[in-house]
């Protein structure tokens, strides 16, 4: 065939878009088709030639087509060198494994074909819960690994005396002899069940000296044959080390939802398009798995209409009808704010009332002092159950759109569940530190109560956790299960009329927030707190996929996965920034304790840090201390100005660009109906 002539410039310059180039540009485009012709010759001359180096199957051309370009390159290939022929043959072999590894991870990733079933039958917006409940298990696991292996492994092996490692202790300096009494309740004698029952649950008794809890540690440096292990800067750094990682990985998560959920804001149109015409996986081969698929988008183009349809039904709603919702709304939130601070004055009363009454209760009455020292968890465990209810409830009244409901109960629950551990721990600190001169003149803290305050905190963190996950398994049981009963044997109106719950996604969410918020807390005054957590979500998933398949139904209202993901992850890193104050207040406030823990010889856990600093060559610390002063702060912090301005610019100008291209799209379609216009006009 002869090679087909260039188009004339006269009638490129007919084009729609090259006159929209031009009124915009000026009227300066006489040479510009010319210049596009040689540029795209060229271009396409760069592509061919990175193509050649490409597999001949991932070439955009028929079969004859690859089968003569795999014939070209291994007739290229005999020419080539022995020491290119190896290098070509190795790359290909390293690329082959890396992807047979990498199709073969997938099939190790964690619940992933449970997660998939859910995302199918329920929709992407539950199926979002069920990954973050994964990733929270991960997360944990992470931690653990993390504390055990830095802080507990450390600890065993010098107490056993493994690899000839022996425990070093430092004896206590300007220290009274008052302070360093700690004699933890042990279980002596004939011990009772319910007694053991008890110290599992309130990490008392058995549990208290066990590596669990914080005083435990109490030892100053290990050393392992010619190594020093600094035991207690190694339990701060461990310290930081989890919670940076958490807070990154976190935020790592969160910036790839903000992306997805900015690409979605941007053009609905746009997302609709990619999932009617680009949202089909040709890759899946079994029916089970491609029925899947069809009921994954079908929800998702549910919830694009749905929406679509709110906002048509917002855009015509009349005055009256805006007066009447708007007012229903300010009515709704004085009610969620007077629930707030009666749930927040209750706790700190309740805390209150316990701390003063705990330990004033004889000994005979061993039920009541029990009841007496659980009614804080007792009582923040039922706030946390009642409060998402009623607000679960309350906001189908404001007419919101389903994703900014999940958003916005999430953030009222936020306050509850949050403040409570606030509350909690405020309480606490004013029983250790705020107490009388001549109770806290000698150690700095109440030492009569709290000889071991680390551990009591630890106590308090491991006790809500329990009950949290008492509450969790005790829900599905006691009322879920017997509600589905009822449905289905029961011909009742009312019981019908009720019918089988939603599964709320809020409120599932809060619980996951709630729990690893306490994790955060807690694992500085209970190290081997994570492995508790990781346990508690990994049976809390499938609890909670049986509870979904046989006792809940689909929402009447589809989620979106796409800003749900992203929120969680917004609520969790509030969840973590929360954690950041009670430990800061901990670790540099809060004389530590003489009698227990690594820390014991320092008047406050972060003392170990200036300690260990003093310890290193003068010129490594007047590179520290030169870092820490205000002089590298105030430049450290106009660097970052600078970036953050230059990151801003780039984001604009990309921005234009993707304006500019999506005009350019529009262009090129009425360039198309241009051309499809003068042919028929030449046919005729």
């Amino acid at each position: 065939e002869e090679p087909h002539g260039a188009a004339p410039v006269g009638f490129l310059q007919e084009l729609p878009s090259c006159q929209s180039a031009r009124r915009r540009r000026g009227g300066t485009q006489e040479r510009r088709p010319a210049l596009l012709s040689t540029a795209g010759s060229r271009g396409a001359g760069t592509l061919l030639q990175d193509a050649d180096d490409c597999p001949a199957r991932e070439h955009p051309v028929c079969m004859a087509e690859k089968r003569r370009i795999r014939d070209s390159q291994q007739a290229d290939t005999e020419r080539l060198s022995r020491w290119k022929k190896w290098r070509r043959t190795s790359s290909k072999a390293l690329k082959k494994a890396l992807s047979e590894v990498k199709s073969l991870s997938a099939y190790l990733v964690l619940w992933r074909h449970d997660i998939h079933n859910i995302e199918g039958k329920f929709g992407t917006g539950i199926q979002s819960y069920f990954s973050f409940l994964r990733f929270m298990v991960l997360l944990n696991f992470v931690i653990f690994i993390l504390m055990f292996s830095f802080v507990t492994l450390p600890t065993v092996i010098s107490k056993y005396k493994i690899f000839n490692s022996t425990i070093v202790y430092i004896s206590s300096k300007n220290i009274e002899d008052i302070c360093t009494i700690y004699e933890p309740s042990g279980n002596k004698g004939l011990v009772y069940f319910y007694i053991y029952l008890k110290d599992l649950l309130s990490g008392t008794g058995f549990l208290e000296m066990t590596s669990l809890f914080y005083g435990y540690y109490s030892i100053d440096a290990v050393s392992i044959s010619i190594m020093n292990y600094n035991f207690p800067l190694a339990y701060l750094l461990a310290t930081f080390a989890y919670l940076a990682l958490s807070f990154l990985w976190t935020l790592k998560r969160s910036v790839e939802g903000f992306k997805h959920n900015l690409v979605h804001d941007a053009d609905p149109f746009q997302s609709y398009c990619n999932k009617v015409f680009a949202g089909w996986d040709f890759c899946i081969t079994d029916p089970s798995a491609a029925w899947l698929k069809h009921c994954s988008l079908l929800y998702e183009l549910q919830t694009d209409l749905q929406e679509e349809k709110l906002k048509q039904r917002i855009a015509e709603r009349r005055m009256k009808e805006k007066l009447r919702i708007y007012s229903l709304r300010i009515f709704i939130n004085i009610i969620v704010i007077a629930i707030l601070s009666g749930c927040f004055y209750t706790i700190y009363r309740v805390t209150v009332f316990s701390q003063e009454n705990s330990n004033d209760i004889d000994n005979a009455n061993s039920q009541i002092n029990l009841l007496v020292q659980y009614l804080p968890s007792m009582v923040i465990t039922l706030a946390n159950f009642v409060g998402p209810l009623i607000f679960s409830f309350l906001i189908r009244f404001e007419d919101y759109t389903p994703a900014f409901e999940i958003k916005l109960t999430l953030l009222r629950c936020v306050f509850v569940r949050l403040a409570n551990i606030g509350v909690l721990l405020f309480s606490l600190w004013s029983q250790i530190s705020h107490c009388g001169s001549d109770k806290c003149k000698p150690c700095g803290y109440n030492y009569k109560l709290y000889p071991c305050w680390e551990s009591d905190v630890g106590q308090e963190m491991y006790k809500l956790m329990i009950f949290d996950f008492i509450v969790i398994l005790a829900v599905p049981l006691f009322v879920d299960f017997p509600r589905k009963l009822l449905v289905t044997h029961c011909s009742c109106k009312l019981v019908q009329w009720f019918g089988y719950k939603e599964f709320e996604i809020s409120d599932n969410v809060l619980e996951i927030i709630y729990g690893q918020t306490i994790c955060w807390i807690g694992t500085f005054f209970s190290p081997l707190l994570p492995a508790i957590a990781t346990i508690k979500y990994f049976i809390i998933f499938y609890v909670k996929k049986i509870v979904l398949i046989q006792t809940r139904k689909p929402a009447a209202r589809p989620i979106r996965a796409s800003s749900s993901k992203f929120f969680f992850l917004v609520v969790l890193l509030i969840g973590l920034l929360l954690a950041f104050i009670p430990l800061g207040v901990s670790i540099a406030s809060i004389p530590s304790s003489k009698a227990c823990g690594p820390f014991r010889n320092f008047n406050t856990s972060w003392e170990v840090i200036p300690n260990t600093v003093l310890e290193f060559p003068t010129g490594l610390q007047q590179v520290l201390f030169g870092m820490a002063s205000e002089a590298f702060a105030v430049t450290f912090f106009l660097i970052l100005c600078i970036i953050m301005f230059y990151i801003i610019a780039l984001a604009q100008a990309h921005k234009r660009v993707v304006e500019e291209l999506r005009e350019q799209l529009v262009l090129e379609s009425r360039d198309k109906m241009f051309l499809i216009r003068k042919i028929t006009e030449a046919q005729r």
